[in-house]
């Protein structure tokens, strides 16, 4: 497992939460469904208010967001703030209440096609030079042939490309009016 990006967020609890009060307000909308009903959720069993659990989880969509942006380097985002799809990064609760980052099914072909190295680019595009991946400001050395055993013949290198999975790593707090997490990307 190779860290690629590590991002950190805080989250000032009631200010936000006068933000989600305000008429009008679009706060809400950056939110799914599900993360505005497992935040409810959470607050009804904990018996404080919603704005407190929807402020960790709005700390988290920033986590994530920056430990992408970390892990492209110097690599171009693939979104701007204008149009960065924040109901489609999800911060939601495992089966075991843990959080956990969910990316729809577009978000998360974004991320694979922005990151080095994407399935469908291959580690001499990205680098410049053999195995070598950008990483952020340090150089990572990724291996970019594999061993195809055929029978009792020696394994042979083959250069067919490799599946990576990216996992996303998030943990919420909230205290004394503040709210943080923290994100890293994996492969």
């Amino acid at each position: 497992m190779s860290v690629l990006g590590l991002g950190h967020d805080v989250v000032d609890v009631s200010a936000f939460a006068e933000q989600l009060a305000e008429p009008g307000s679009r706060m809400r909308g950056l939110f799914s469904v599900r993360e505005v009903r497992q935040a409810g959720e959470r607050a009804r069993r904990k018996n404080d208010d919603e704005s407190t659990h929807l402020a960790a989880k709005w700390a988290g969509k920033e986590a994530v967001l920056k430990a992408w942006c970390d892990a492209l380097g110097d690599m171009p985002n693939p979104y701007t703030i204008e149009n960065i799809p924040w109901n489609g990064i999800e911060i939601v609760d495992d089966s075991r209440s843990r959080p956990c980052v969910a990316l729809r099914p577009d978000v998360e072909r974004k991320l694979r096609a922005s990151l080095p190295p994407a399935a469908s680019r291959n580690s001499d595009e990205m680098s410049g030079a053999p195995g070598l991946v950008r990483m952020g400001p340090a150089v990572m050395r990724m291996p970019i042939v594999t061993p195809v055993s055929t029978g009792s013949a020696p394994a042979a290198a083959s250069s067919a490309s490799v599946s990576l999975v990216f996992r996303w790593h998030v943990s919420l707090s909230h205290d004394g009016g503040i709210a943080s997490a923290v994100a890293m990307l994996t492969v």
